[in-house]
């Protein structure tokens, strides 16, 4: 079986800007005196070429777009030391990487334990930079200070420029060897890094072309993060179209609020983003969050700008302040009844948009690519400034408070209902002794390891996938009519849902909360669908279900798409099956040409033997994995895809419509 990978795309949307209050500033004061004493030595670099993935996660597209990064964060730390104002990354023809800052520099005098210039060193020995117990840096990000040398180690060709004391100074690298002595090239009267540099294809081997869009993504969240960062971004690969994005945010994370709402298609209850921040000695919390009409949770945290997608403390911190702040301020004013329950967590967090930036000295993350923030003190500090920031604000702005607390307040009876109804649906199935669907037409094998559910769209298709299925590991469950729509609808309205349920039954692992992936029935769950509109629509209902309510089955690579073809092309006896337009005329030039061509409107008009051989035979045919590279984006692009807002969709499928393939159109 061919399996191929499906990731989902990015639309970047506009956001709009919103005067909001001045956020305090850390205090970022630092050493001036930015030297090569307060770049220490810690290990040598050879392990890097041997084993990349240890330090930039992996060496497919995301390990390659994470050289930029390192990069770019460095100059970031810069700004938060207070010394950079403007950074500049370009991607040049050959897909080159430049990225330019109007920092400090880095330093060039002599590093004494080395016998080389700082700069030789920060970029040639691992663990070597100002972030490790120098007073460089106060807070920074990057990877543990490892950043630059390991860029070097897994570029062809590294140069950097460095603009200090008056000069300009210049030097070499391949493949993380010194190539040129650290030479004086020029004057100047300004400082700043200047570095560029050319991937390894010797080591990213699958691909060493930049996506704009990924790294466009990651540079507007650097400068939401950073208010009033200058971040200029420009794609000069075609000469003929080259294109600038220039990233410059003075309202910070209130803007970042905004522009998540607007890329999500939802629509806000509040009239702008509560906004607020402290600072407690070397460490600082700030926190932006805003409403909206919609059901789910997001919450978008980072650590030294760093993005912690598994949360940790700071979330942790957030989570519980906001809890006690909605029921402290709910029992005092009454909205609260002295007979109703406390709102849970997940009460009021319905619907809420958050993004917590916190910057510390010392962080301490979890795992190599830093998913979870681990300092026990950050708990604390973001927990009181929610306490006392959040509480004040519902204080002085009653109107407000009252809309959300009533908000979450539906939420609460909405999940007692959905209490309710679970605990309903457990005693129907435990009184029914055939608690499978009637539909389903199982498979004898009973170990999930072996075994596939085919979900099939309409009762034909299920009809042949049945005759044409092996009836030993191959289950068929076919579906009819319309589905819902989970992303408009609350989780009462999926549960029992008369679409849904078979297929929540067939799999046997619940839902939501209640999802157990141990008592999962099939380890291969394959979507098969007509190749048109219409199944493209179904395939994406039915994937949006997954990612909303059953999510480790996408996470744990469960998920297939199966792949009918499109075309029959015969010719005498010869008979060649075609998935594309270009596949069926090589197949007639192949043939000789003059060939009889059959187009499939769906799979209802094929066999049970022709689906058996093109479709389900392990032997002959392809599936796609639904993988999930980016869960922040998917989650984004199925509320773009499957939400209310039609204007996000329209841009989405405009900017993506040349991605698409053999759709009956």
């Amino acid at each position: 079986m061919d399996n191929q990978e499906i990731q989902l795309q990015e639309t970047p949307l506009t956001a709009e800007e919103l005067n909001t209050e001045p956020v305090e500033q850390m205090d970022t004061a630092v050493s001036e005196e930015y030297g090569a004493g307060q770049i220490q030595v810690l290990e040598g670099l050879e392990a890097v070429r041997m084993r990349p993935g240890m330090y930039i996660g992996s060496t497919g597209p995301n390990g390659l777009h994470h050289l930029v990064y390192e990069i770019v964060d460095n100059s970031i730390d810069e700004a938060l030391a207070g010394f950079c104002t403007h950074i500049e990354v370009e991607i040049e023809p050959g897909d080159i990487i430049s990225v330019r800052d109007n920092g400090r520099g880095i330093p060039v005098d002599m590093n004494e334990k080395m016998g080389l210039p700082a700069v030789t060193v920060v970029l040639t020995v691992l663990h070597a930079g100002g972030k490790f117990g120098g007073s460089g840096y106060k807070v920074s990000g990057g990877l543990h200070g490892v950043g630059s040398s390991v860029v070097n180690a897994l570029s062809e060709w590294f140069e950097v420029e460095v603009s200090r004391n008056g000069n300009v100074y210049r030097q070499r690298f391949e493949r993380g060897n010194i190539m040129s002595d650290l030479d004086i090239v020029g004057t100047s009267d300004t400082t700043g890094t200047f570095i560029r540099f050319k991937a390894d294809a010797e080591i990213f081997t699958e691909t060493t072309v930049y996506e704009f869009e990924v790294l466009e993504r990651r540079l507007r969240e650097s400068a939401f993060l950073n208010a009033g960062l200058k971040i200029t971004f420009t794609d000069r690969r075609d000469p003929d179209n080259v294109v600038e994005r220039v990233f410059c945010f003075e309202g910070g994370l209130s803007e970042f609020v905004n522009y998540t709402n607007e890329s999500h298609g939802l629509t806000p209850v509040q009239p702008a983003p509560i906004h607020f921040s402290s600072v407690r000695d070397d460490s600082s919390a700030e926190i932006a969050l805003m409403y909206n009409d919609g059901y789910k949770e997001t919450l978008i945290s980072f650590a030294n700008n760093v993005r912690t997608i598994d949360g940790g403390t700071h979330e942790t911190g957030f989570k519980t302040a906001l809890t006690k702040v909605f029921n402290d301020y709910g029992r005092k004013y009454g909205i609260l009844k002295d007979n109703d329950k406390n709102l849970s967590g997940e009460d009021v967090r319905e619907g809420i948009v958050a993004i917590i930036s916190v910057k510390l000295t010392e962080a301490q993350f979890e795992g190599q690519t830093k998913g979870k923030l681990g300092n026990t003190e950050m708990t604390k500090l973001v927990s009181q400034t929610v306490v006392d920031k959040l509480m004040t604000y519902f204080e002085e702005n009653p109107s407000v408070a009252k809309v959300l607390l009533n908000k979450a307040l539906e939420a609460s009876r909405v999940r007692e209902a959905v209490r309710k109804a679970k605990e309903s649906a457990r005693k129907s199935a435990l009184s029914n002794s055939s608690s499978l669907p009637g539909k389903l037409a199982d498979c004898t094998d009973r170990n999930p390891e072996n075994t596939e559910l085919y979900i099939v769209e309409g009762d034909s298709a299920g009809g042949s996938a049945k005759l044409g299925r092996d009836n030993r590991y191959q289950a068929i469950l076919p579906l009819w009519g319309k589905m819902l729509n989970v992303e408009k609808a609350r989780l009462d309205k999926v549960i029992g849902n008369d679409k849904l349920t078979p297929v929540v039954t067939a799999l046997g692992t619940g839902i939501d909360e209640d999802f157990d992936i141990t008592k999962l029935r099939y380890h291969k769950i394959v979507i098969m669908a007509d190749a048109d509109v219409d199944g493209a629509h179904i395939r994406t209902l039915l994937l949006t279900f997954f990612f909303r309510y059953m999510r480790p089955l996408i996470d744990s690579g469960y998920i297939y798409i199966a792949q009918p073809p499109l075309f029959k092309v015969t010719k005498g006896k010869k008979v060649a099956y075609a998935f594309s337009d270009e596949e069926r005329d090589e197949i007639i030039a192949e043939f000789g040409g003059s060939c009889d061509v059959q187009r499939y409107k769906g799979l209802g008009e094929m066999d049970p033997d022709q689906l058996r051989e093109t479709t389900m035979d392990p032997a002959n045919r392809t599936m796609l994995r639904v993988t999930l590279e980016d869960a922040i984006l998917a989650d984004e692009t199925f509320s773009i895809l499957m939400g209310d807002k039609v204007e996000p969709r329209r841009e989405f499928i405009e900017k993506n419509a040349k991605y698409v393939q053999n759709l009956d159109i």
